[in-house]
């Protein structure tokens, strides 16, 4: 006589893959997929945002099953305040009026809500209780063997000269995320074209995650080069 849950939060880092496993969950279950990025449902008119919103679930209720994707939450499921200004009060009544949709009176059925953020430290309590997001799943970063699983997949359509001695590459690239992962292999194909080759060899993965190694000093010194 239990109640399947009827939302699941995914959070983690950028670049994880919480984007791509909401797709991947759709596909499996072969239901339909309602893709809406957050910030864009924020409207500068008053009662638009809630509006989007209510048209959102009354449309994957039409069509069930559905999964309502909705990423980068943050963006309207920030914790609420009595102060700010008008802009920020559009946001809040967006935000009330989606736990409405959430637990109002009308039961869910067969639609289910998928959540994304890389910043559950930022979300209002509300959004986060049980009934609502029952589900909470840490997406972390890629430890080794799933480096290597990532970069694989990645490099094969890519045309390759020699050896190429993944695992070399994989103890390099220590704190990568899958997205840096595909980064490395775009960039090792540059180091080809630059060399008029047509192939990549194992020097061209090693310039690469070197580079892609010292961007991300960069950001971080971006980052915190203040504190």
């Amino acid at each position: 006589g239990i109640k399947p849950p009827k939302g699941v939060l995914l959070y983690g880092p950028p670049g994880t893959g919480k984007t791509l496993l909401a797709k991947a969950v759709a596909n499996t279950l072969s239901t339909n997929f309602l893709k809406v990025v957050s910030s864009a449902i924020v409207d500068k008119y008053i009662g638009e945002s809630a509006r989007l919103i209510r048209e959102m679930f009354a449309y994957a209720k039409e069509h069930e099953p559905c999964i309502i994707f909705m990423d980068e939450i943050d963006a309207i499921g920030g914790r609420r305040f009595s102060e700010g200004t008008s802009a920020d009060r559009e946001i809040q009544r967006t935000l009330m009026e989606l736990l409405n949709q959430m637990d109002g009176f009308d039961y869910l059925g067969q639609t289910k809500i998928i959540i994304a953020t890389n910043r559950p430290d930022t979300l209002d309590p509300a959004l986060m209780r049980p009934g609502r997001l029952d589900r909470k799943i840490e997406i972390p970063l890629p430890n080794e063997v799933a480096r290597m699983e990532i970069l694989k997949i990645h490099a094969t359509p890519i045309q390759k000269q020699g050896e190429i001695d993944y695992e070399s590459i994989v103890k390099l690239a220590e704190g990568f995320n899958g997205a840096d992962l595909r980064n490395v292999c775009t960039e090792a194909g540059m180091f080809a074209i630059r060399d008029d080759r047509d192939y990549i060899v194992q020097d061209d993965l090693n310039k690469a995650v070197r580079k892609i190694q010292e961007s991300k000093k960069h950001e971080t010194k971006m980052e915190y080069g203040d504190v």
